[in-house]
């Protein structure tokens, strides 16, 4: 049985990835099954997926925690330890990074003596949060060996139904271009041992103490006091004003952001980047177009630039 998990960013079409790559397995004559798991349900926070493809019925159920692929669509997820991205991988499992990183940076980093690969992105390509997933899913899909790539065509035409021939046609060039990238790879990932239940092992559960509601769940007694929770840490795409187009319609941008992270001063908006969440809901309502939403790896790119520079 092949055990599969995604990890990726809310926004960056994990669900849609798993639900793909299942489809390609089932139209290849596999059982299969797919599922999301979700943690906050918001854009930027973790998610993953699972997808169990095997030519017998497959009577696993729940979460996968001996992968024989984990596919990492966002790589600022390693180092999160609520993401668990390694969990379970050993030297048998094959893990797949969307990365500029290079494959030995990686595994000197991680410390690790499975196979890893890169799929290479630019900036620019990253603010395409929906292409990602599928483009991932292309590469798994040769690294698997078990998919044609007229399966995969079939399984995303299929998925992406709904969405018109320009998102179809966009999607089935970057998971194809991620499929061909992988061409010297293909079957290298090998199908997992069965767990027997005898051998099963209970989680090492924490016990926590209780503490008293006035210190587990503190009031809060004043405004402006959460500098320490930087929910812009979530964000994978910014919100950036073009001041020559801005109009100074201030209180349209600054009343519809639901976490009031763009102050006014005089007329002019400014957004605060430490509690900004990236939602780009201010992106949709400027009037004047004069927010536009730039990936938040090239903005810092730039950021870094220009502080070199000055």
């Amino acid at each position: 049985m092949y055990r599969i998990r995604f990890h990726g960013r809310g926004g960056q079409g994990m669900k849609t990835a798993s639900r793909i790559l299942g489809t390609a397995f089932f139209l290849e004559g596999y059982e299969i099954q797919d599922a999301p798991r979700y943690g906050a349900e918001r854009r930027g926070a973790p998610i993953f997926a699972y997808v169990r493809a095997d030519d017998q019925p497959i009577n696993e159920r729940g979460i996968i925690t001996n992968p024989d692929l984990v596919i990492v669509a966002d790589d600022s997820l390693v180092p999160v330890p609520a993401a668990g991205v390694l969990t379970g991988v050993d030297e048998h499992t094959v893990l797949l990074i969307n990365s500029d990183e290079s494959v030995d940076t990686w595994k000197h980093r991680l410390n690790i003596s499975c196979k890893v690969f890169t799929l290479p992105a630019e900036a620019e390509e990253r603010a395409e949060l929906r292409f990602i997933g599928a483009t991932c899913t292309g590469a798994a899909a040769r690294l698997l060996g078990k998919i044609s790539r007229e399966a995969l065509q079939q399984a995303i035409k299929q998925e992406l139904a709904d969405l018109g021939e320009a998102v179809i046609d966009k999607t089935l060039a970057k998971a194809l271009a991620a499929y061909d990238h992988m061409k010297n790879h293909e079957g290298c990932i090998q199908t997992g041992s069965e767990t027997d239940a005898s051998d099963y092992t209970k989680p090492a559960w924490i016990n926590l103490p209780f503490d008293d509601a006035r210190v587990s769940a503190p009031d809060i007694h004043a405004s402006a006091n959460s500098v320490e929770v930087r929910t812009g840490l979530w964000r994978t795409l910014r919100p950036v004003i073009d001041y020559e187009r801005c109009n100074k319609c201030w209180w349209v941008c600054s009343t519809f952001c639901p976490d009031g992270a763009i102050k006014v001063s005089g007329q002019t908006p400014e957004i605060d980047y430490n509690h900004c969440k990236g939602c780009m809901i201010c992106v949709a309502q400027c009037p004047p177009h004069a927010i536009e939403a730039v990936s938040e790896q090239l903005a810092q790119q730039q950021e870094a630039e220009q502080e070199t520079s000055s």
